[in-house]
């Protein structure tokens, strides 16, 4: 399937974004104690052309505690996407199916800034 790339459209584009400001906004009402006090952001949202299905890559802080927030986030798959439901069931006819990720790219540019010192 086909994502968001160079070629996306604006509805995509849209849809995308608001996704990911809902995202951020349940992660934050769930508080930092739902996900062992660790702190979470959507860094970027991609979605399909028929908007079924959204990759959601998350920042976690402390980035040790990344793999067990994600495997929580992945169990909660489901009530997330409810959540997400209600906050956009006006605007959108199909809530998309979530798939999370981790966005490694701080811990990338932590390991290429510790190379560079040596």
């Amino acid at each position: 399937m086909k994502f968001l790339g160079a070629e996306s459209n604006t509805r995509q584009l849209k849809v995308a974004r608001q996704i990911q400001k809902d995202l951020s906004e349940i992660f934050r009402n769930k508080g930092m104690a739902a996900f062992g006090g660790a702190m979470i952001s959507v860094v970027h949202v991609r979605i399909s052309p028929d908007l079924s299905i959204a990759h959601a890559w998350l920042s976690v802080f402390p980035s040790n505690k990344a793999q067990d927030v994600l495997k929580k986030i992945q169990g909660q798959t489901k009530g997330i996407r409810g959540e997400l439901g209600r906050r956009v069931g006006k605007q959108l006819r199909i809530v998309p199916d979530l798939t999370f990720f981790l966005d490694d790219s701080l811990d990338y540019a932590e390991r290429i800034e510790e190379l560079l010192k040596t």
